[in-house]
């Protein structure tokens, strides 16, 4: 489950405790509860705050839970839209939010990087990947408005229609990540960009934002509608069978 801890103005949001069975930081609903409460205690505080994200291990995060969707193929649609809903809080935050990539950064996990202000990725190890064309898993429609309006066209078309594994070079060189560093400073250095910044937390920031990426955000807040009978939901339920 995630916790967060405070370093003086920057929240820092683990998205799994260390020793975790799923040390891949997964989207199950009781970790999208876990993160919502947590932007909620985040956003109950006063004065300057930034927000910060990592993960432990080997992993930030691979996404989606498909395996808890495949023992509920019925809930897909709702667990989708509540995977968005969190999608259009870090988008919107009213305070920056960066995200410290510690290791792999797969499907809704990247997604989730992306909906970040600003990413540094460790440069030594691991992997920004959306593999859904090599899974056979289109995207909702959101989540792809949402990465256009993160990243360049050219980019945000060669990273979902080739499904690559983009190391920290190539992540930078693409626009998928901003900074890189080796593996004992990827989370200082995103808290010291995050402290750089805390001074613009408001409901500013967030208008901002949200007039930045309109359409991904609009977009975001409707609800996910035919995703039960999705073919990688119904072969994780048969593999899991």
């Amino acid at each position: 489950m995630p916790y967060m801890r405070r370093d003086g103005d920057v929240f820092i949001v683990h998205l799994g405790a260390p020793g975790e069975q799923d040390s891949e930081n997964r989207f199950h609903p009781d970790w999208l509860s876990g993160m919502n409460a947590i932007l909620d205690e985040a956003l109950a505080s006063e004065g300057p705050a930034a927000l910060v994200t990592t993960g432990d291990g080997k992993h930030y995060s691979t996404g989606a839970d498909l395996a808890w969707c495949a023992g509920q193929p019925e809930r897909a649609d709702w667990y989708l839209t509540e995977v968005q809903q969190l999608f259009r809080r870090i988008l919107t935050l009213p305070m920056p939010v960066i995200a410290a990539l510690n290791g792999h950064t797969f499907g809704a996990g990247a997604f989730l990087a992306v909906a970040h202000d600003h990413r540094v990725m460790r440069a030594d190890r691991g992997y920004l990947c959306f593999p859904g064309v090599s899974l056979g898993a289109n995207y909702a429609y959101a989540t792809v408005a949402m990465l256009r309006s993160r990243l360049p066209a050219r980019i945000a078309h060669e990273a979902l229609v080739s499904g690559r594994r983009y190391g920290a070079a190539d992540a930078l060189a693409a626009g998928l990540v901003d900074a890189t560093a080796e593996s004992d400073r990827v989370l200082p250095d995103a808290v010291e960009y995050a402290r750089s910044l805390a001074h613009t937390r408001g409901p500013v920031l967030a208008e901002i934002k949200t007039a930045l990426h309109r359409h991904a955000v609009d977009a975001l807040q409707e609800p996910v509608v035919g995703y039960s009978d999705h073919a990688l939901i119904r072969r994780s339920e048969t593999s899991s069978a």
